[in-house]
């Protein structure tokens, strides 16, 4: 496994688009819901809400504190719960006061939205990628006090070109002059080259792994293609008890 300065164990955590809705995490007037894959919000007390509040402390002590202001989120391969730690991770940290935006970049199989659901249709990342919409259209702000969520709005075309153009650099730029943190959402680093795109524009990843499912090799590569691309790892997050 890559080495790093972070390392954090979190027990059985993966991101289930089947998860039921939690009724108690919002009202019915609310915009937006909130699944069990989200315990951060609807389990404070619970054991994953606890690591997840350790892997906060590492990061705002390595990471925020220094000044580093946006984090990606990847992974060598799908199903390892690489959603599920950004979307929490981001609800966390602004759960501390830290005003936090929530990219979901993987413009290929989405699923945010099956974790923090909203009851309406929004506008997304591919809609102001491709012009459609600008970008106070497309962040929804105030998800809860402090965390705002841009989603990816849909399955792209050509979410490669997307990713790598001026208009998505335009946006990390403005995103992180506006916010506290900014944490961005990958896609498998084994399917595309996304992940590795997008962490060349910001500078830093955080590489999420499964136990008993992630393989050594795929994250050494994984660490090396970051390290090629310019992207520093600041850590691994393993998913497993």
């Amino acid at each position: 496994m890559p080495s790093g300065p972070l390392h954090v164990i979190l027990d059985d955590a993966l991101d289930d688009p089947e998860s039921p809705t939690v009724a108690e995490a919002a009202g019915e007037d609310d915009l937006f819901g909130f699944t069990a894959d989200m315990p951060t919000v609807v389990d404070a007390t619970g054991p994953e809400a606890e690591a997840l509040r350790g892997l906060r402390t590492q990061i705002v002590g390595l990471h925020l504190e220094p000044g580093r202001r946006a984090l990606v989120a990847c992974a060598a391969s799908d199903g390892v719960g690489c959603t599920f730690v950004a979307a929490n991770l981001a609800a966390s940290l602004s759960q501390i006061g830290v005003r936090t935006l929530l990219i979901e970049a993987d413009l290929r199989r989405p699923s945010l939205d099956s974790m923090i659901q909203p009851r309406r249709a929004v506008p997304g990342l591919v809609q102001y990628l491709t012009g459609q919409d600008e970008l106070d259209d497309v962040i929804q702000e105030d998800i809860l006090p402090g965390l705002s969520v841009v989603y990816a709005g849909g399955v792209a075309a050509q979410p490669q070109e997307l990713v790598s153009g001026p208009r998505f650099r335009s946006l990390i730029d403005s995103c992180i002059r506006n916010f506290d943190f900014t944490i961005i959402d990958t896609p498998p680093a084994n399917t595309c080259a996304d992940a590795i795109r997008i962490s060349s524009i910001v500078g830093f990843a955080l590489i999420v792994a499964r136990k008993d499912q992630s393989f050594v090799h795929d994250l050494t590569v994984l660490a090396d293609q970051l390290a090629q691309a310019h992207a520093e790892t600041i850590g691994t997050v393993l998913n497993g008890s």
